[in-house]
């Protein structure tokens, strides 16, 4: 596997584009993800080298859609891997109809219909349209919004600065959603493979370019080639 040391956003949009998926922490053995490329002084520096702060500027400028797609995990994934992507890890079933099969949670379905109704939602506001302010309610919360990433129905569109009545910075940022087709529709991006295997081959050969054996073999059980 090539080894990448970059500093810029610039040259991490380089890194995206040829690699096409690139994990934020450590997801895959002998692979790339943004932490391991970038200096650790730089992060949470609040400078226009903190890759913490490129996380939410990739989706934004259309680079990558962002999400805890994969295990959990946050992970960046380029436009022209997208929609390989997209359609071995998702679904081509509408949500409500994988609710009625009983494959979606109650609480999923909710707020994916919050989150279609209004694009780019941070989790404040979200939290409570769906009425999950309490602090019971908190996991089943943030469980939706995993599985809804996880099945890819959603990605994070950015983050929100928390403010105060005179408009200014107020405490921490919130991550901000809207649903995968909004997203790829904004930027041009097609999400039309329905070939699940065709689309997996495609994967395939993308990552035996770039890939040692070793994260070949755990790409493989992620992406099921």
């Amino acid at each position: 596997m090539k080894s990448y040391q970059i500093r810029t956003y610039e040259e991490a949009i380089e890194v995206i584009e040829e690699i096409g998926l690139l994990p934020l922490a450590k997801l895959v053995p002998d692979y790339p993800s943004l932490d391991s490329i970038t200096l650790k002084e730089h992060w949470h520096s609040g400078s226009e080298l903190d890759p913490w702060m490129w996380r939410a500027k990739f989706p934004v400028d259309g680079v990558a859609a962002y999400g805890k797609f994969i295990k959990k995990k946050s992970v960046l994934i380029s436009r022209e891997l997208l929609p390989l992507v997209s359609a071995v890890l998702g679904s081509q079933r509408p949500l409500k109809q994988r609710y009625a099969d009983g494959l979606v949670s109650k609480e999923a379905l909710e707020l994916f219909g919050h989150i279609r109704e209004e694009p780019g939602i941070d989790t404040r506001v979200l939290r409570s349209k769906a009425g999950m302010r309490d602090k019971e309610k908190k996991k089943p919360f943030d469980h939706a919004l995993l599985e809804l990433q996880g099945s890819m129905d959603v990605v994070v569109s950015g983050t929100k600065a928390k403010t105060n009545e005179l408009g200014e910075k107020n405490g921490w940022s919130s991550t901000s959603f809207e649903t995968m087709d909004y997203w790829a529709e904004s930027n041009d991006v097609k999400l039309a493979g329905i070939d699940v295997e065709e689309e997996k081959r495609k994967l395939h050969d993308h990552f035996f370019r770039i890939s040692s054996p070793e994260s070949m073999k755990a790409l493989g059980k992620i992406f099921k080639f």
